[in-house]
């Protein structure tokens, strides 16, 4: 097994790309191993370290079909329906609050 590469930030030949570059190009890894990894050092902690990919072996992204269309839209849906009180609230729920702003904080509803 050879061993993957390592570049740092900004020094990656061409021919490489992060996934967030190859949805940019309209491209996935297509079931490809990562090819070589990019690091960017930092003070206090450990390096960034970002993946990538090469560009040749990439696919292009599949189209979105009615069917995912349809599950997508149902699912960002159930992101807006609080747990807590069932209702729409028009908006995504936070993840931190894990249910809508009137439910998380019904004290400041009361004195508006």
């Amino acid at each position: 097994m050879a061993a993957i590469p390592v570049y740092r930030w900004r020094l990656a030949p061409p021919g490489y790309a992060t996934l967030r570059q190859l949805r940019a190009q309209g491209l996935r890894p297509g079931g490809q191993d990562v090819a070589a990894v990019l690091e960017r050092p930092r003070k206090r902690r450990g390096p960034l370290v970002a993946y990538l990919y090469r560009i040749d072996q990439a696919k292009p992204v599949r189209p979105m079909t009615p069917a995912r269309w349809a599950a997508l839209a149902k699912a960002n849906a159930a992101r807006q329906v609080c747990p807590q009180c069932r209702r729409d609230a028009g908006y995504r729920i936070p993840a931190s609050l894990g249910m809508c702003v009137s439910c998380a904080y019904p004290e400041e509803q009361c004195a508006a």
